[in-house]
């Protein structure tokens, strides 16, 4: 159920003032990317009081894993931000990327589509007063969230999945193109291929924890490659592992997908190994 969200237009800046080339604090919030006045390539460091200072939305969320039931969300929409700070004017991409390595994706019609919240007040205090994560963990210094989801779109069995990442550090402004292009499947493929299908499932959901070089997350530990050779070598091990990871190791973290069928498995497995050393080299 909706609280309260009063769309307020952004000030009149460009966003510059609030950019700052050193950090002030551990909570400063990082920024780098497409800027739209620093040196591209260049990290700059927002306050929080100055994210605060922004014209915020409010929301009461109950379908947020992270957070309880019925909890009172404020924040900037990463919309606004995107507008603010961004330079990239055709498929701009923002990355949220977490302390714990992990990366989430906002492709354009993801923020047109649910319009993701950088949240800055949780039930009304601010972060030093936030509860914990279910799992324990510093839900702070930002985190991503939602007034409701509801799925955009389903492949096989995948639906549209929410990114709500908690322990964000830094935001990147990004290309679409750029930014996928490192994971796009080697080789074409129609667009109802099996492969074609992976690659759409991939990016939304491995992309996170799995990285290709700089792209990409890399929590897990176990890069594209690594990926694409264990579905090479092991295709139904490799299914099994997706559909049920502590099956292969009672002590993994990677988190199951027991709604995924065999289609759904076996087009992530196609997708992956069209990335494998062996198929490349032979």
């Amino acid at each position: 159920m909706v609280l309260a969200a009063v769309a307020v237009a952004l000030p009149a800046t460009d966003g510059t003032s609030m950019l700052h080339s050193e950090r002030s604090s551990p909570g400063d919030l990082e920024v780098g990317g497409e800027l739209t006045h620093p040196p591209e390539g260049s990290t700059r460091f927002i306050r929080y009081e100055d994210l605060l200072a922004l014209p915020q939305k409010t929301y009461t969320v109950n379908d947020d894993a992270d957070l309880p039931p019925n909890t009172e969300i404020s924040g900037v929409p990463l919309e606004s931000l995107e507008r603010l700070l961004g330079k990239t004017p055709h498929d701009p991409l923002i990355v949220a990327i977490c302390y714990d390595h992990y990366r989430t994706n906002y492709p354009a019609d993801y923020l047109a589509e649910h319009h993701p919240l950088l949240v800055l007040r949780i039930n009304g205090k601010l972060r030093d007063e936030w509860p914990k994560s279910p799992s324990g963990d510093a839900l702070g210094p930002y985190l991503i969230s939602h007034s409701v989801f509801k799925p955009a779109f389903k492949i096989l069995s995948h639906w549209d999945e929410p990114q709500i990442p908690y322990g964000v550090t830094r935001l990147e402004f990004r290309q679409e193109s750029e930014v996928f292009s490192v994971i796009r499947p080697y080789g074409f493929f129609s667009a109802k291929s099996q492969v074609a299908q992976g690659y759409l499932i991939a990016r939304q959901d491995c992309f996170r924890c799995h990285n290709m070089g700089t792209e990409g997350g890399t929590m897990a530990g176990r890069s594209w490659e690594d990926l694409a050779n264990s579905a090479w070598d092991d295709g139904p091990t490799f299914r099994n592992i997706i559909h049920n990871p502590k099956s292969a190791d009672p002590d993994a973290k990677m988190p199951a997908h027991p709604q995924y069928d065999f289609g759904t498995l076996d087009a992530l497995t196609s997708y992956f190994k069209t990335f494998a050393t062996a198929r490349r080299n032979r």
